[in-house]
């Protein structure tokens, strides 16, 4: 039966209304209900006959289904709308999400519930409007679809129809008596998510509806994001009809020319002083009531510079362009405030421009700043130190210096980020657990990365110190992968992944000089993985015993003149020498053993199966464990 099933939820699938009708001809009652509330699983979708041919718009089968069988149309499943995964969708919602309106219109007529919401609260009505199809968002509200309600975000169908930028939806649904200004959980409105993305017609419609001017949860009015997001014409518009004062018509002025001196897809150095000077005008129209600036600190990462407080300072950088970059950059960050989420990319993209430039001095103290910005919001900032890596490495191949003092900042950030994605994993729900380990162990080669680059670097003595504490904190938290590999369990592995950009033209393993590093900086020799294996397990498949002999070769002697057992087994009773693939590890690790008396009775004890548990030393008895 359950192969007839999917025969005819194919039929369904590709509208095939005869091959269907054959398909259930002469069926028993008991048959076709469960033939069509077979739920098939194809491509991540879970649907039912009736749902999938609603999806795909089978106008005919679904006819067929609902007048024929009267099939539920409160069937639910789990279909992929615009690399969405959307679960308990009915086939109404499906129609209207993919604009089928006929599918719509029956399903309706048939007694679908318009106001039935998906598990994250999504109705049929939201789905047109995310489509933009005024003709099926007109009829469910007029079958008594309900306008008002959101998603589980507090996200209305006017903010998407907003943001999508379907200016006649938006219309529709004012006319309706749709709320411009209800706020989703993120405290925007329609006016902030139709600000940001740069619908001026749909902002002028929220205006003359009376869309109000209101702060959402990161301190922002729709006002603020148009002129964060370059979005000029919406900015105009907005202090033209809004009824904005004075001090906020100056800071979006200056937000707006600000952005434009270091965005990579408005980047226009004119537009800068274009609307930097107007603001600046602004400050001293009134010469009875000037606006003065409270301007930042000098910042080193903007070249210490103090923002320009009067037309003839802004006048003097008018053809400075790397002056007015980092003008623009003051500006946001007094504007925004440091704890605002958007106030890093800028800074990320100049600093990208001089690395580009060959000026990475300059790069890597913005980046630094970003960083720190980043980890004092609590964002994730995986991406931000991966970068560090691919610069500091791109350096070293063209052979720039690398400041000590600059990897151990990096290093130092590292081991917060990795021990607050140790923290974080034991707290994340488990839909978002992969994500949370994707970048928690990015971080771990990330460092790893970085402690490569720190052996090709000259230090002194003293910047040696410091890097190692970073090591020996981190080496003190004991981060483990998922297959539970320590530091140097990567550290000895070919098999540890390692970036492509630049990081690879300097970083590899099994690498001898990490090894030593993390064994000077208290790495366990002994500890293992998942499997039992310790690094010294390892080791001894490496791949490339001849041509990296001297990898291998010290790495062995690191090992064991570190204490690595050579006795230790794994979970399958293995001992390094047994798990050696090549002749050359084979000879290397014999030359090197040395087995105690301690370690033979230890083996004894575990190979004729002797008790020993509550009968010796706790710390002996995880001593024959591991033998």
């Amino acid at each position: 039966m359950e192969g007839l099933a999917g025969y005819v939820y194919k039929a369904a699938s590709e509208g095939r209304v005869l091959t269907l009708a054959a398909l259930l001809l002469n069926r028993s009652e008991s048959d076709i209900k469960y033939l069509l509330g077979y739920v098939s699983q194809h491509g991540g979708q879970r649907s039912t006959p009736l749902i999938i041919a609603a999806r795909n718009g089978h106008t005919k089968v679904v006819r067929l289904l609902l007048e024929h069988y009267r099939v539920q149309t409160q069937q639910t499943g789990t279909v992929r709308f615009d690399g969405f995964v959307i679960d308990g969708a009915t086939a109404l919602w499906c129609a209207a999400g993919a604009g089928h309106f006929e599918v719509v219109k029956l399903l309706v007529s048939h007694g679908a519930n318009v106001n039935h919401t998906t598990v994250t609260n999504s109705t049929p009505l939201r789905a047109a409007c995310f489509d933009g199809r005024l003709d099926i968002v007109k009829y469910l509200v007029e079958n008594n679809a309900n306008i008002s309600i959101a998603n589980k975000y507090d996200n209305t169908c006017l903010m998407i129809a907003a943001y999508k930028g379907h200016t006649d939806v938006v219309r529709y649904l004012l006319e309706q008596h749709a709320d411009p200004n209800a706020k989703a959980h993120c405290g925007a409105t329609a006016l902030h998510f139709a600000a940001e993305a740069g619908h001026l017609e749909i902002v002028r419609e929220l205006v003359k509806w009376k869309a109000a001017m209101m702060v959402n949860g990161h301190g922002m009015t729709p006002l603020k994001v148009a002129a964060e997001s370059c979005k000029a014409d919406i900015v105009e518009l907005l202090l033209a009809h809004a009824g904005c004062s004075r001090r906020s018509r100056i800071e979006a002025l200056e937000l707006l020319g600000a952005s434009f001196a270091n965005d990579r897809e408005n980047y226009d150095i004119m537009k800068t002083y274009h609307y930097l000077y107007l603001a600046m005008l602004e400050r001293y129209r009134d010469s009875e009531n000037i606006i003065e600036k409270e301007v930042l600190p000098p910042i080193e990462a903007y070249r210490n510079r103090t923002e320009c407080r009067t037309p003839q300072e802004l006048e003097s950088i008018r053809q400075d362009r790397d002056a007015l970059h980092m003008e623009g950059l003051i500006v946001r960050e007094r504007i925004l405030g440091s704890d605002n989420i958007d106030v890093s990319h800028p800074i990320i993209y100049r600093g990208a421009v001089y690395a580009d430039n060959m000026e990475f001095e300059q790069c890597i103290k913005l980046w630094l700043h970003a960083l720190h910005l980043r980890q004092k919001g609590n964002r994730n900032t995986h991406k931000d130190l991966l970068r560090f890596a691919q610069v500091f490495s791109q350096m070293i191949h063209l052979n720039e210096p690398v400041k000590a003092k600059d990897i151990e900042s990096v290093l130092r950030c590292s081991v917060l980020e990795i021990e607050q994605g140790m923290s974080r994993i034991k707290t994340t729900q488990d839909a978002d657990i992969h994500t949370a380990m994707d970048n928690y162990e990015c971080n771990i080669f990330t460092f790893l990365y970085l402690v490569c680059i720190s052996t090709k670097t000259q230090c002194s003595e003293e910047d040696q110190s410091r890097i190692n504490k970073q090591i020996y904190n981190l080496i003190h938290l004991d981060p483990r992968t998922r297959d539970g590999s320590t530091l140097l369990h990567h550290a000895v592995n070919s098999s540890t992944p390692v970036d492509d950009f630049h990081t690879n033209d300097v970083c590899s393993f099994p690498n001898a000089l990490v090894t030593k590093l993390l064994l000077d900086c208290g790495a366990d020799v002994n500890a293992v993985d998942n499997d039992g294996n310790s690094p010294l397990h390892l080791i001894v498949q490496y791949h490339r015993p001849i041509s990296d002999f001297l990898t291998l070769h010290s790495i062995i002697i690191s090992l064991v003149e570190a204490g690595a057992h050579t006795d230790m087994t794994n979970k399958q009773k293995k001992t390094p020498l047994d798990k050696s693939t090549t002749g050359v590890s084979e000879i290397l690790l014999k030359t090197q053993m040395k087995l105690s008396l301690k370690c033979l009775a230890a083996r004894a004890v575990r190979i004729y199966n002797i008790s020993y548990q509550n009968q010796i030393p706790r710390t002996l008895e995880e001593f024959v464990k591991f033998h």
